[in-house]
C-alpha cells in the first residue's frame, strides 16, 4: 500500500511493529539516563533503586564512571517479551491490518562507533520513537539515546518499499552527540528529581558543537493536518524548528512544554475526533485551547496488582501510567493491554470496543503498544480538527 497516515485514530490498514530479537542489556549513560530521566530520577517510588548517575564519557567515548557499562536483561524477560510481541502481531492481523516487521538485529552486532563515541546497539522495539510519518512522508528524527543511533537502518527495507510506491523519504541532521550536545536544564530543574552527580562541566570532546538537535517522533501527536509537539530541551526546540520550516504550508505545528522529559503518547492520545484519552486535567490543561474542548476520558490510577513484580536489580524505564499508551485501530476500536481491566471498562463506558492483549514487560522494555508500532497507512486524511 501506498505510505498515508495523518493521525493517532482513522481507520488501520498497515502497521510496522518492532523487533526485541537478541535485547540483551541498556547501556547506562549520559544520553539514556537524561532520556529517562523523569523514570529514574523517581525511582518510580521503589526506595531500593537509587542508582542514578551521569557516567562520564572518556575523551574516545569510553565509558569510565565506575558505575558505567551495560545493565544486563534477564533472558526470560526477552524471551516473554518477544512472545507478546507475536501476540500483538496476531491481534492486528485478526483485525485485518497488516503487519510489518524490520530487520531483527543480529547476535554479532554488539556495539556502534561514531568518530566522538560508541555504545552497544538496542534492537529496533519502540519503532515509534525514531520515525514521524506525516501523510506521504517518513521522517527519521535525530535520536536521543547514543545506543539507538543507527536504528531506523533496520526499518530500511519496508522505507524503500513506501518510497519505491512515491512516499517521501526525509532524514532530519544526525546529531554528533558528544556531552556538550545535550541540554541539561531540564534534569537540572524538573521538580520530579535530580541526578546524584550533577554534569556541571561535561566532558570536553574535540567534536562538540554546542546544543544539536535531538528529538523523537512519540513527542508528537498528529490531529491531521495539525501537530501537537512536545518540548522539555533546547534540543527539542532546534528540532521543532527544523519541522516547522520543512512542514511549512502542509502541517501545523503547536508546541506544549514539558508535558514530560520527552515523550507525550504516556500523557495523552487522540483515540477520534473530540475525544482524548489524557493521565489527568492537568496535562490536558496545558494542551493548545482547541483541545481543552475535547472530551477526555481520565483513566483510573494504575495499581500494583497490573504489573510483574521485579527484582532490586532489575531495571525501571517507564512510569506506572504506560498501559495509557493504547494503538487506536479505527475510532471504535482500541487495543489496551489485558493487565488493566480498569482500563478497558472505563474505555467501554465510552463506546470503545477493547480488543485485550497481553503486555506484561512494558516497564523495562520502555514502551506500550503505540511506541511498538508505527502506523504507516491509516485511511484519513489532512483534516482540519482544531479549527
Amino acid at each position: 500500500m501506498q505510505l498515508n497516515s495523518y493521525d493517532e485514530w482513522s481507520p488501520l490498514k498497515e502497521v510496522i511493529l518492532g523487533s526485541a530479537m537478541n535485547y540483551v542489556s541498556h547501556e547506562r549513560e549520559l544520553s539514556f539516563d537524561l532520556f529517562f530521566h523523569d523514570n529514574i530520577a523517581n525511582d518510580n517510588g521503589v526506595a531500593s533503586r537509587s542508582e542514578w548517575y551521569y557516567p562520564r564519557l572518556s575523551a574516545r567515548g569510553k565509558a569510565v564512571s565506575a558505575g558505567s557499562g551495560r545493565k544486563p536483561i534477564k533472558q526470560r524477560y526477552v524471551d516473554e517479551l518477544n512472545e507478546d510481541l507475536e501476540g500483538i502481531a496476531k491481534a492486528l492481523e485478526s483485525l485485518s491490518v497488516t503487519v510489518l516487521r524490520p530487520l531483527d538485529v543480529h547476535a554479532t552486532t554488539s556495539h556502534v562507533q561514531t568518530p566522538a563515541w560508541e555504545s552497544s546497539v538496542v534492537p529496533p522495539l519502540n519503532v515509534r520513537d525514531n520515525t514521524l510519518i506525516v501523510g506521504d512522508e517518513i521522517i527519521e528524527t535525530p535520536p536521543m539515546i547514543r545506543s539507538r543511533y543507527f536504528e531506523t537502518q533496520f526499518l530500511t527495507p519496508v522505507f524503500q518499499s513506501y518510497f519505491a510506491q512515491g512516499a517521501r523519504w526525509t532524514v532530519m541532521p544526525r546529531p554528533l552527540m558528544t556531552d556538550a550536545s545535550f541540554d541539561l536544564s531540564y534534569a537540572r530543574t524538573a521538580n520530579i528529581g535530580g541526578p546524584t552527580e550533577p554534569i556541571e562541566k561535561p566532558q570536553p570532546s574535540a567534536y562538540d558543537v554546542g546544543f544539536e538537535m535531538m528529538f523523537d517522533a512519540a513527542q508528537c501527536l498528529r490531529l491531521g493536518r495539525d501537530i501537537v509537539v512536545n518540548i522539555s530541551t533546547a534540543n527539542h526546540a532546534m528540532a521543532c524548528d527544523w519541522l516547522e520550516r520543512h512542514l511549512e504550508g502542509r502541517f501545523r505545528i503547536h508546541r506544549v512544554h514539558r508535558l514530560s522529559d520527552s515523550h507525550i503518547d504516556s500523557m495523552v492520545l487522540a483515540l477520534r475526533p473530540g475525544t482524548l484519552l489524557v493521565r489527568s486535567d492537568k496535562v490536558a490543561e496545558q494542551l493548545p485551547e482547541p483541545l481543552r474542548a475535547w472530551d477526555r476520558i481520565i483513566p483510573p490510577a494504575p495499581g500494583g496488582n497490573n504489573f510483574p513484580q521485579y527484582e532490586d536489580d532489575d531495571l525501571i524505564l517507564t512510569s506506572p501510567f504506560i498501559d495509557l499508551n493504547v494503538l487506536s485501530v479505527n475510532p471504535e476500536t482500541v487495543l489496551v493491554n489485558e493487565a488493566c481491566p480498569e482500563l478497558m471498562r472505563t474505555l467501554e463506558r465510552r463506546g470503545f470496543t477493547v480488543v485485550p492483549v497481553r503486555h506484561r514487560h512494558r516497564r523495562l522494555f520502555g514502551g506500550g503498544f503505540h511506541c511498538f508500532t508505527l502506523d504507516t497507512v491509516r485511511e484519513g486524511g489532512p483534516e482540519d480538527y482544531l479549527g
